[in-house]
């Protein structure tokens, strides 16, 4: 009885190889994809030069090349640190935290969001210096105040940890729910490029 001719090395470790890519690309595709942070704009919860993993199996994943998306395990919620396609770009990517979610009705007062008429406490915002304008007047534009609004359906109002530099809903108004690719859940990898250091406490530390 004839032995069947043992595969070559090399057409092992192609097919290994093939294996792996194809792996990798359902991976990221579907269930989780790396993002590096490029502003300061959620300062101080996620830093310049932070590595970070997104889970895009949670709110269900855009299937390639379609508009179709895979059932998610929930929806979005508020406090949910997102990325997702910014609407004035679609080829650029944003993150940002939910603040309000469909059917909320938000207003900015100074620093404070209210949403539904309640004050949210939000111990993980920067701090920063009271909304004056350069002339020494409130400001009161749509950044800091005044108008209270309905987040329609299927959208999200957004704002950066760093609000006094994030550009965010206040600006450019809410996030529809298919531009939503994920939520940011853990930090893999942090360089500080103007000390030239790894911030080596900061390496899996989870999003919450």
């Amino acid at each position: 009885m004839s032995k069947r001719p043992r595969k070559s090395l090399i057409r092992e470790y192609g097919e290994a190889i093939v294996i792996a890519v194809l792996l990798a690309l359902v991976i990221r595709t579907l269930v989780v994809q790396a993002f590096t942070i490029p502003s300061g704009s959620m300062m101080d919860t996620l830093l310049v030069g932070d590595y970070i993993l997104v889970n895009k199996f949670l709110y269900g994943p855009e299937l390639p090349f379609t508009e179709w998306r895979l059932p998610g395990l929930r929806s979005p919620h508020r406090g949910d640190i997102i990325v997702f396609k910014y609407p004035q770009d679609e080829k650029r990517d944003f993150i940002k935290r939910i603040v309000a979610t469909p059917g909320d009705q938000v207003q900015i007062r100074g620093h404070d969001v209210y949403v539904n008429g309640h004050r949210l406490v939000e111990p993980y915002v920067k701090p920063g210096p009271p909304p004056f304008a350069h002339s020494g007047q409130a400001y009161c534009g749509y950044a800091y105040g005044c108008e209270m609004t309905r987040v329609p359906a299927d959208s999200y109002f957004v704002m950066g940890d760093n609000r006094d530099n994030s550009q965010d809903s206040r600006y450019w108004g809410f996030v529809k729910r298919e531009k939503i690719k994920g939520k940011a859940f853990l930090i893999y990898w942090s360089w500080d490029s103007d000390r030239h250091w790894l911030r080596w406490w900061r390496l899996g530390k989870y999003i919450p």
